[in-house]
């Protein structure tokens, strides 16, 4: 059962944020890509996210509320969306022993006041216990310390760099840092001698190239920093200069949405500049069937693209034949289908009725957020365990997959790696939460 409220307000300039800072937008650990892709597991019904097959819940709700961006351009709504299609799915099969989930669904459109406002509307009318799945521009540093003063501890989708340097937020995905990270070690490891990372011209991208200026510097790699004005208008230039600053032995690395991404893209492949690089690598927005149909089979094994959760067309698990069983079944107002976005949403929701379970007595502000900052949870959309602890930051998410497009579809390239600790803020979160273990990492 769910609640949705739209506002449509007016759009600051802070929107323009979106183009670098979206998720950028998920093999056992360190394992060949034949080695994980062939896996596979029993067919798995819908009846299994919860205790009762086909029993309705029919117990007082447990209420949880979200805050998502929604405005023209850039949506995420996907994200809660799927969370309340695994919700639903609970709901219909046992519930949360034997309670409903009622999931309230704020929108909001980059404005500060109105994220502020939508917060306490959750807490003080709708009288929600938890927060799972925000997805939101700014929302991380606008209601950050009012969380902070309730004790509720946030299960989210990061997108701003407050929603890794919180003590009260844990986000599923990696966020744009991270995941441009991963990309940039792997074409190290493949042996790029320099480095051209390219992004969006919008607040942001020191935060967003921070980690790379650290590792390229360990690793003794030149860096070229460059950045774009989005929407991408002369392609061309763009992917000239980016060929120029990498090199014959270097690599570009792309940290831009997909269209963006496939414009440039595009154009390197008109230009007959694809080999004119070693490689090019791109962060998880880029993990998309849409991106690799579009650029068709001369970019097979030409790419590779960062993975936060499950790649999709790489594993038949039993937590991604349920992902897409749900999806099926509950999902109809989930737009973009199997992909990165409806993944998250079912990790979250997932990782929170993981926790809800735990509980004992009644669900409170308390006791829900108790059980959601104390989860260790395996997920089987991630490389590892997920773990929400008492530590001034957090990036439960810290290791990735690599995919590369072959014939329309992104293929496995790599099993799970870990995001490098010479990353200063990687290095200060595993210095208090410690690397979490390693499952067989393709759905445990």
């Amino acid at each position: 059962m769910t609640t949705k409220r739209v506002f449509r307000g007016a759009v600051g300039p802070i929107a323009l944020v979106v183009a670098c800072m979206v998720f950028a937008a998920w093999g056992s650990f360190g394992s060949s890509p034949s080695a994980t892709a062939t896996r596979r597991a029993p067919a798995i019904s819908t009846s299994s996210c919860g205790p009762k097959a086909g029993v309705a819940a029919t117990g007082s709700p447990i209420r949880l509320g979200v805050i998502v961006t929604d405005q023209a351009g850039t949506s995420f709504t996907d994200i809660p969306n799927m969370a309340e299609a695994y919700f639903n799915c609970v709901n219909a099969n046992g519930g949360v022993k034997g309670h409903r989930i009622k999931y309230y669904i704020e929108t909001e459109q980059t404005n500060p006041t109105q994220i502020a406002a939508d917060a306490k509307q959750l807490v003080q009318t709708d009288h929600v216990v938890g927060i799972v799945g925000n997805t939101s521009i700014i929302e991380c540093s606008v209601d950050n310390a009012y969380w902070k003063s309730l004790g509720m501890f946030i299960i989210d989708s990061g997108i701003a760099s407050e929603c890794y340097g919180s003590a009260n937020s844990a986000a599923v995905n990696m966020g744009p840092r991270f995941s441009s990270d991963g990309a940039a070690q792997y074409v190290i490891a493949k042996g790029a001698k320099k480095i051209a990372f390219d992004q969006s011209n919008v607040p942001g991208t020191g935060y967003n190239v921070g980690g790379i200026v650290a590792i390229t510097k360990k690793d003794r790699i030149p860096l070229s920093q460059l950045t774009e004005n989005v929407p991408i208008q002369d392609a061309d230039s763009v992917a000239l200069k980016e060929v120029d600053a990498a090199g014959p032995n270097g690599a570009v690395v792309l940290n831009f949405t997909p269209p963006d991404a496939l414009v440039i893209l595009q154009a390197v492949q008109k230009l007959g500049l694809i080999n004119r690089v070693k490689y090019w690598a791109c962060s998880t927005p880029c993990n998309t069937d849409f991106l690799a149909k579009s650029l068709g089979s001369a970019w097979n094994g030409k790419l590779f693209v960062n993975a936060e959760l499950l790649p999709p067309d790489a594993f038949n698990t039993k937590t991604m034949q349920l992902y897409k069983a749900i999806l099926k079944k509950y999902g109809a107002a989930v737009s973009g289908g199997i992909g990165a976005f409806s993944e998250m949403g079912f990790t979250e929701a997932e990782t929170a009725v993981h926790a809800l379970n735990t509980v004992k007595g009644a669900y409170t502000i308390h006791s829900v957020n108790a059980a959601f900052v104390g989860t260790n949870f395996k997920t089987g959309m991630l490389c590892q365990v997920w773990k929400y602890g008492h530590y001034k930051t957090h990036i439960p998410n810290n290791a990735d997959f690599t995919v590369t497009p072959k014939n329309g579809k992104m293929v496995l390239a790599q099993g799970c790696q870990k995001i490098s600790g010479f990353d200063p803020l990687m290095a200060h979160y595993r210095t208090q939460a410690g690397t979490a273990p390693y499952g067989s990492g393709h759905g445990y």
